[in-house]
């Protein structure tokens, strides 16, 4: 069996280092990739939703399952760009079709669908442009914090929580008047704020059956203890201490299989990830969103805790015969810390030359913004550069590891939060 993973990222190389593992693939192949899935697969350089080059290059390679790693591809609809043609028909995609990536796709989407289907999650109306003053006033009749939601793919930035009324209103304007997030925000979600512990929950559905992944939990602030603008995610944990027994027993019951069945019901034959974000309030989930996907850096702590084949888990989905399929997991815990460029998530500069890979100890590297030169020297090439994950006994000890390999790492403007994890020992 010949492979293409779609991204660049630490989500992908993730994968490519799980599916290397396997001795079921023949040859693996990532485009874009980066300096970390050059080391167990061929790159690519081929943009994500190139489909049609993605679609040449899987016939010259006789590729016979493409997982898509970003979300903009599944809302693009690559999937439906390869049902679609009678000569790639046969090359089975790990990815939603254009449908299902609605549930990413569009917060109005998902929120209606979660109405519909008893799914629970915040109350909350959309706006547009049109009813920008019925916004207005609906927003005078909320209590605070207030949550703001763009419609459409926003980077993971199209979310604001407003804390008065006036910085809501300011903001609804903004979304929906100056185009803050561009076509985003066409569509914004006000949303009931919900307090509670977030948390990640996973699954792979093969359109009819499914498998629950380790949950994780995600840390999306650049500053310690939560504070500061968000990220694209500065480190993960799994499992997560109070994730077991009767909250995961809810978290089946009330939002998994709720999920699943919906989609059938609603004429969706869903074959990927769905990723639950959640918040637990008083020990009841909530849905604060779902994605197509994976999350990242989550993969970077959910792919090592997973013990079994993992081409044979992509295969029983191709095939949809996951219902035959038990996962194994390590029961060890996994935790990632991100190392950045100085000045992410805002203006930072690319290119920086990258050492002490060999000095990292017991520890994995994830690339996720790195690129190679013609020297072969590995330097940065994103504000999120390399996922460091330690397995240990508890938060603490997988976190110590990351922590050490983080200081023997080096480039120039290098930041890192040192508290991942650290606010769960509590939950422990």
């Amino acid at each position: 069996m010949n492979i293409l993973i779609l991204g660049s990222g630490g989500r992908e190389h993730a994968f490519a280092w799980k599916i290397a593992q396997s001795k079921r693939y023949d040859k693996l192949f990532v485009a874009p990739g980066n300096a970390g899935t050059a080391q167990v697969a061929t790159n690519v350089n081929i943009a994500v939703d190139d489909f049609e080059t993605i679609g040449k290059y899987a016939l010259e390679q006789h590729i016979d399952l493409i997982l898509v790693g970003p979300e903009a591809p599944l809302v693009k609809g690559i999937k439906n760009y390869f049902a679609d043609s009678p000569k790639l028909l046969h090359v089975k995609v790990i990815g939603p079709d254009k449908r299902g990536a609605m549930l990413e796709g569009s917060k109005d989407f998902s929120k209606n669908f979660m109405a519909k289907y008893g799914i629970p999650t915040a109350q909350s109306q959309t706006f547009t442009k049109d009813t920008l003053n019925e916004g207005l006033a609906y927003l005078e009749t909320q209590s605070l914090p207030i949550v703001l939601k763009a419609d459409g793919l926003a980077a993971g930035k199209g979310v604001i929580i407003s804390e008065t009324l006036a910085h809501a209103q300011a903001t609804l304007k903004e979304m929906l008047m100056e185009a803050k997030f561009g076509d985003a925000s066409s569509k914004v979600v006000i949303e009931q704020f919900l307090k509670g512990i977030e948390m990640s929950a996973f699954i792979l559905s093969d359109g009819e059956s499914y498998c629950v992944l380790p949950e994780a939990k995600d840390y999306k602030r650049i500053g310690e203890q939560d504070t500061g603008l968000n990220t694209g995610g500065m480190g993960a944990v799994s499992p997560v201490p109070f994730a077991k027994g009767d909250f995961m027993q809810k978290v089946e019951e009330k939002v998994i299989q709720p999920t699943v069945e919906g989609l059938k019901a609603e004429g969706i034959s869903y074959t990927g990830f769905i990723f639950f974000g959640l918040m637990n309030v008083d020990g009841e989930p909530y849905v604060i969103e779902y994605n197509a996907r994976m999350g990242d850096p989550e993969t970077e702590v959910v792919m090592p805790r997973i013990s079994s084949d993992f081409v044979q888990m992509l295969q029983a989905t191709a095939e949809q015969k996951l219902k035959d399929f038990v996962i194994e997991t390590d029961p060890r815990t996994a935790a990632t810390v991100m190392l950045v460029s100085g000045g992410y998530p805002e203006s930072y500069e690319k290119g920086k030359k990258m050492a002490g890979f060999d000095e990292v100890g017991e520890v994995i590297l994830f690339h996720a913004g790195t690129k190679t030169n013609e020297q072969d020297e590995v330097l940065t090439n994103g504000g999120r550069v390399i996922s460091l994950t330690g397995l240990g006994d508890d938060i603490p000890q997988a976190l110590t590891k990351c922590k050490a390999a983080a200081e023997k790492i080096d480039f120039e403007g290098k930041y890192y939060r040192k508290d991942i994890g650290l606010d769960l020992m509590s939950e422990a």
